[in-house]
């Protein structure tokens, strides 16, 4: 989407690519989740390298950086709406994966089907995780491109205690059960398509 805009930074960095070693950030990638698995047997945040945008090349400043900010969740809905797809063929093409029998044949079926099954709400969440307007996440890049020029440049500085401010956030009770309702309300019309079609 930068690119269209008039921004090719993204592309002259190589960050233009399915490889994910360009994208794997150490603390984000690696260590956090790492450390977030060891002591506590999930992985609560991990994040990638941000995608390099330099607004300065955009046309319209203001509404190039809004669009850029949304694209990203709108592709976790796209891919949720890809999975909800795939999840239909795989239950088409080899039926329910209980009746398979025993064999590698089921644990693949059972593996895909799973995945595309957790890929719905896990994309969903994402989208309406990544619109929280907290910086670093891109609802933060809509807030600001929203705001008067001096206060925006405030709300951006404050940067990596974004994290943080997100990991607190997440831990209370009222948040969490809003961003739970919100993701439950987006994934209705992804549940309708799957119980029309299977």
């Amino acid at each position: 989407m930068a690119l269209k805009l008039g921004d090719p930074t993204a592309r002259d960095m190589g960050r233009l690519t399915l490889n994910p070693i360009p994208h794997i950030d150490p603390i984000g990638s690696i260590i956090v989740p790492l450390i977030s698995f060891i002591a506590a047997g999930t992985v609560f945040i991990a994040w990638a390298k941000p995608v390099p945008v330099n607004p300065a090349n955009f046309r319209n400043i203001r509404r190039d950086d809004i669009l850029v900010s949304v694209i990203g969740p709108a592709s976790n809905l796209v891919v949720a709406l890809f999975c909800v797809v795939m999840f239909i063929i795989t239950q088409r093409v080899v039926g329910p994966t209980n009746l398979i029998a025993a064999g590698p044949g089921q644990e693949v079926a059972s593996y895909l089907a799973n995945m595309f099954y957790a890929g719905i709400p896990l994309n969903i969440f994402l989208a309406v995780f990544n619109l929280i307007p907290v910086p670093p996440l891109d609802g933060s890049h809509v807030v600001a491109s929203l705001l008067p020029p001096n206060i925006a440049d405030r709300y951006r500085q404050v940067g990596f205690a974004g994290i943080l401010i997100i990991i607190v956030l997440m831990r209370l009770a009222p948040v969490w059960h809003a961003v739970a309702s919100i993701v439950h309300f987006v994934l209705v019309p992804y549940m309708v398509i799957l119980n029309l079609f299977l």
